[in-house]
């Protein structure tokens, strides 16, 4: 199973956009903390003026021993039972208790909760004060602050606690959590937005590079056409040249492939000639093994051919069905005696992305082992043959091939009927040309009771 190569735009925007969110998520946390934070300090605020009040409106004792008085306060909330605004006044104990002096009516029957901690706290820094929780007398959650003091007529300190319900400091509190996460995810998706339209813009060059290339490699295109970006125009330059230095390279090696056949098929030539004007046995087998090498010598050929020039990537494009209809039109000649009929049926706009040549020799090869061996019919037929690829299948209706037969046959020079004529190199350099293409020779049973032979190559793009 094929791993799906990563994506470039998919890393460069995930990173982007991770790197966003964490940034926007601890900037929406880090303002709604600033804001509680400064919600809370003007309800200490108010909480710390109603601390003061108690100890403006109090007075002496009534009797000795007695606490100090205080007067009910000008605020109505501390008037009003339940209402959520509580003031108290206590005296500190031993061991971190206290005893209640002086509550707002507001408290009713209930008292302000005095931890014994806060008691020590308070003690142990007199002019400080003290926040903390605690429950209200209607259940609601209370902020307290509590502050020592020493009232005026009173010779001891006692503590003044000054409660209120933060139920509606919380509820702006999460009000603005909700709205500040709103604005912010809405901030996000814009700006993943925009990492993506400005990831795709910024990448744009690098597809057009892209295309072109495989432009070049289906033969639409025979060179970069240029123009792109600072950062991109070494990368183009260094594959035009090398572009070039790979044309240069393979001229040179099909030079060499030239010179190679001319100088070797000049003595087998001469050696024909003169085994033929002095016949014997010792001609015979000179002009016999002179043919065999003659053939050994075009495999070895076209294989480094096939190897210098073969695959996709130089410029070219080839019709298949022009192709096959030279090909067809010349067997049928060379067959019109042993009634031999030949079929072929491709698309007019099924390319190839390789030399002509090498298209010629790999269905060439194909036809005439199918009519060295066909009784009567052979049938050719080319498309497509998935994204990219194109398939020519080439159907006998001989005696076939046996399925041990079929994979001797793609050996190199086997021979599975010696009494027949060849050199059984022909699907051989089929199967070497396929490869040199990235594609593959498959044989099979034809329908007419024959043998199959489907060669997939590339195809070039519409």
């Amino acid at each position: 199973m094929a791993i799906a190569a990563p994506s470039l735009v998919r890393r460069l925007v995930l990173l982007a956009s991770v790197w966003s969110l964490a940034v926007l998520l601890a900037s929406a946390v880090l303002l709604g903390l600033l804001f509680e934070q400064a919600a809370l300090r003007r309800f200490d605020q108010g909480l710390a003026d109603l601390t003061d009040s108690p100890a403006a409106a109090a007075g002496p004792a009534l009797s000795p021993g007695a606490g100090p008085t205080v007067r009910d306060l000008d605020d109505l909330k501390t008037r009003r039972a339940y209402s959520g605004r509580y003031w108290q006044v206590s005296r500190p104990g031993q061991g971190g208790s206290a005893a209640v002096l002086a509550r707002s009516r507001s408290l009713w029957d209930t008292e302000l909760v005095l931890p014994a901690r806060v008691v020590g706290d308070l003690q142990a820094h007199p002019s400080g004060t003290v926040s903390y929780a605690a429950p209200g007398p209607a259940g609601q959650k209370l902020r307290v602050r509590a502050t020592r003091l020493v009232l005026p007529g009173d010779p001891g300190p006692v503590i003044v606690l000054a409660a209120e319900d933060r139920g509606p400091v919380d509820a702006d509190i999460r009000g603005f959590f909700v709205a500040t996460a709103a604005v912010f995810g809405l901030l996000a998706l814009g700006l993943i937005a925009a990492v993506v339209i400005q990831v795709r813009l910024g990448l744009r060059p690098l597809f057009a590079l892209s295309q072109e290339l495989a432009d070049l490699r289906s033969g639409r295109a025979e060179g970069l056409r240029g123009g792109y970006p600072r950062e991109l125009t070494p990368l183009a330059d260094q594959i035009t040249a090398l572009m070039r230095h790979n044309q240069v390279t393979l001229e040179r090696q099909r030079s060499h492939v030239g010179n190679l056949a001319h100088a070797l098929k000049t003595p087998l030539a001469v050696l024909s000639a003169a085994a033929a004007r002095d016949p014997g046995a010792l001609s015979d087998l000179v002009t016999q093994q002179a043919a065999v090498m003659q053939k050994q010598v075009d495999h070895h050929l076209r294989r480094a051919r096939a190897a210098a020039g073969g695959g996709p990537g130089a410029g070219h494009a080839t019709p298949v069905a022009e192709v096959l209809d030279d090909l067809v039109r010349t067997l049928s000649r060379l067959h019109q005696d042993a009634g031999l009929r030949i079929d072929w049926d491709a698309p007019d706009d099924l390319v190839f992305p390789g030399e002509r040549q090498d298209l010629m020799e790999i269905a060439g090869n194909l036809l005439e082992n199918a009519c060295k061996w066909g009784r009567s019919r052979v049938r050719v037929r080319a498309a497509a043959d998935g994204p990219g690829r194109l398939a020519i299948d080439v159907d006998d209706d001989g005696p076939g091939l046996t399925p041990d037969q079929r994979r001797d046959a793609l050996a190199r020079g086997a021979r599975l009927d010696e009494s027949a004529p060849g050199s059984g190199l022909g699907l051989s350099i089929v199967n070497d040309l396929a490869v040199a293409y990235g594609g593959d020779l498959e044989l099979s049973g034809a329908p007419a009771g024959g043998l199959r032979a489907r060669v997939r190559l590339p195809r070039a793009a519409d």
